[in-house]
């Protein structure tokens, strides 16, 4: 059995549909998506049905990303900050008015159920943002944190790749895992568009809610496979560009 991260989608179902079909995976291979569904371009709610059909066919494992809680607290009626609604907020209320509130309260339910975080057997983790608790995520004070961070991604940009992990300031919080995947900083602002690698860590947005593609990575053989840029499919939104 494989299994497959998918990065950041920000409501660009035309992008997660058209690299889905790129992945060879096969019955039983997992598909862990690291956060930030909604935000961005218009099929937000789209984006939530089409995960939870899919999680009905393959295994599936939902982090929560900030932009997924921001949308959790509007649609409970915790209000709709402007921070929100300038970030890709206005699209997913849009979205989120055209469907019925017997599916709204199933996406609810489905936003609620996200993971802050997820460790496999082979100790590789997976989150939205980063941690910076020396312990690990397990250990946060302010559980948010962790679809939030951005020192994670930040440290390993850094980080002296010469640098050895028994050298004795190498970072603590990179020895406690054999791998991490993140999202929720576009790698387009190093000026990468492909999944890239510092340290342990992966990072699978590649700026779909910009100017960027969908993109998932298989976690053993690192091979990967990307949509075209999301904003050539919605040629008449800006998505949050």
């Amino acid at each position: 059995m494989s299994t497959y991260v998918v990065g950041d989608i920000h409501g660009g179902l035309k992008g997660l549909l058209q690299v889905l079909d790129k992945v060879p995976y096969v019955v039983n291979d997992t598909f862990i998506f690291v956060g930030d569904y909604v935000d961005g371009w218009s099929e937000n709610a789209e984006t939530i049905r089409f995960l939870l059909s899919f999680s009905e066919k393959q295994p599936c494992i939902f982090i929560r990303g900030n932009h997924d809680e921001l949308l959790y607290n509007y649609l409970v009626g915790k209000g709709e900050p402007t921070m929100w609604l300038n970030h890709g907020g206005q699209a997913s209320k849009d979205s989120y008015a055209k469907i019925s509130e017997e599916e709204k309260q199933q996406h609810i339910q489905f936003l609620e159920s996200l993971h802050n975080y997820y460790i496999d057997d082979e100790n590789k983790l997976y989150l939205h943002a980063g941690f910076t608790n020396l312990h690990g995520p397990q250990n946060e004070y302010f559980p948010n944190v962790v679809y939030w961070d951005r020192t994670l991604w930040e440290m390993v940009c850094a980080l002296n790749p010469n640098l050895s992990p028994e050298d004795k300031n190498y970072p603590k919080r990179l020895k406690l895992f054999s791998e991490i995947y993140i999202g929720h900083t576009p790698v387009t602002r190093i000026g990468k568009t492909t999944p890239t690698n510092f340290a342990n860590v992966w990072n699978i947005d590649t700026g779909a809610a910009f100017k960027g593609p969908v993109s998932i990575i298989n976690t053993e053989t690192k091979e990967f496979w990307q949509s075209d840029p999301v904003w050539e499919l919605y040629p008449d939104e800006k998505g949050r560009n």
